[in-house]
């Protein structure tokens, strides 16, 4: 690898970064770590890449184009490196840990590469980036970055938390075993201290992040998954508690009276169903049948009738018939899903599906999409028309992306509320009454007095 002289000028000692994110929660909440670990050592935010001393892309390689996306966000910055040398650019999260440093040999005014394992070593990377040392450093993955909790720079309402990492299952089409590793959870205590201290900073809701939430088990002896949402929940502070991402093959009783039980506890539920067809599903080893998919459907609803259920699914798999696709429209036209997230399969590095026979033609796979999601919008759009006249609770964002005079927030079970309003409900939890049901969000007006929540 090249190297710049030895007098380069390192980073001020307040360097302005910028550090972008693409892609999942996870990623989302490994930059709030980084930007807060970062912050503590000196480094001030700046939103514009272009004043930025330091610009870091944290990276996900779950979905298609991932790599491309990545070359395509850097490579904006190859005239801005030529002008100003001393700017310090480099890459972390799956992507990183996928390439490692086939990324610096690719982009030679890409400075340093860094996996999910290494957010610790990013401020010597940085160091040595200003001295013209270009480095890559992506280690097996065995706990969780190599810092503790870390408050974000900007806190908000809304916060994530991680409780676990990786994954044991090994999908044969997903990244993620080998860009994350393998399962390992993280000690309760600390997941407590961490939603303690977000609490403390003004934090009113925290969803708490794993690729298999179910899996969660604390390595010092406590309980489960269900048993951390009742610890959880006793933190003062806090008034909202929402999940991801639940395996439908450990989806447990337990979990589903905490989802009815817990107050703080959001009925909210994202179960990802990926296929409806049995023979797609063996394919892509998820370990459960639709029939016993839709019995815990149904169990679920039993005991939470209000749950707002997500899913997702993939069109295109190898091998998938035309039979196969309608068994999933079917399984949608059962399940109803209040919202859901569906793709197109694509090649995934490392993972089995990649060397499967039988790929569909990509217009096979956009014309699938196509009709599952049209599918989905109206049974999303009669799912929010059935909620006219009902009252809810939101916990209020702040303004609406569109509209002018109108706040935002999320019902309990889940859903974009838009309402009429004044900023000075931002923060606060409102009932409302629904006027509007649209594909993706409800329309209600405000029936009662602000609260502040619960403690």
């Amino acid at each position: 690898m090249s190297e710049a002289p030895e007098n380069s000028r390192q980073p001020a000692a307040r360097a302005r970064l910028h550090l972008a994110t693409m892609g999942c929660q996870m990623n989302r909440y490994d930059s709030s770590r980084l930007a807060g670990y970062l912050g503590g050592l000196g480094f001030v935010p700046v939103d514009d890449p272009w004043q930025a001393d330091v610009i870091l892309l944290n990276t996900c390689s779950v979905r298609h184009r991932a790599e491309h996306k990545v070359y395509s966000y850097l490579g904006q910055f190859r005239e801005l490196k030529r002008r100003r040398p001393e700017v310090v650019l480099g890459v972390g999260g799956c992507v990183a840990q996928q390439l490692g440093e086939e990324l610096l040999r690719k982009l030679p005014h890409l400075d340093l590469v860094f996996g999910p394992g290494a957010l610790d070593r990013v401020p010597e990377l940085i160091e040595d980036a200003a001295k013209g040392r270009r480095r890559a450093l992506t280690p097996e993955q065995t706990g969780f970055g190599g810092i503790g909790p870390c408050l974000p720079a900007r806190p908000g309402l809304k916060a994530l938390v991680t409780v676990m990492q990786g994954c044991d299952n090994f999908c044969t089409y997903c990244v993620v075993p080998y860009v994350r590793g393998r399962e390992r959870s993280r000690p309760a205590g600390e997941v407590l201290e961490e939603v303690a201290a977000l609490a403390e900073a003004g934090v009113r809701e925290v969803t708490l992040l794993g690729q298999n939430v179910n899996s969660y088990r604390d390595p010092g002896g406590g309980g489960g998954f269900a048993w951390l949402l009742e610890r959880v929940a006793e933190v003062k502070g806090l008034w909202r508690i929402r999940f991801a991402t639940s395996h439908p093959k450990d989806l447990s009783r337990e979990l589903m009276e905490a989802l009815a039980g817990i107050d703080k506890v959001m009925e909210e539920l994202h179960l990802p169903a990926q296929a409806g067809s049995d023979r797609v599903l063996k394919a892509m080893n998820r370990r459960y049948s639709r029939a016993r998919y839709l019995e815990l459907v149904e169990e679920l609803r039993s005991l939470v009738p209000d749950v707002g259920l997500g899913g997702d699914l993939i069109v295109g798999f190898p091998g998938e018939s035309e039979d196969d696709f309608r068994q999933t429209l079917s399984l949608v036209e059962e399940v109803r899903y209040d919202y859901l997230y569906s793709f197109k399969y694509s090649d995934r590095p490392f993972a089995k599906a990649s060397r499967m026979a039988g790929k569909l033609d990509e217009p096979v796979k956009a014309r699938r999409l196509r009709e599952l999601q049209e599918l989905q919008n109206r049974i999303s759009l009669e799912l929010h028309r059935a909620q006219v006249g009902r009252r809810v609770q939101v916990l209020v964002e702040g303004p609406a992306k569109r509209g002018e005079g109108l706040m935002t927030g999320r019902s309990r079970a889940g859903q974009a509320v838009n309402f009429p309003g004044g900023e000075d409900l931002a923060g606060r939890l409102v009932e409302v009454e629904i006027t509007e049901g649209r594909v993706n969000s409800l329309m209600g007006r405000v029936v009662q007095p602000p609260r502040g929540g619960q403690s």
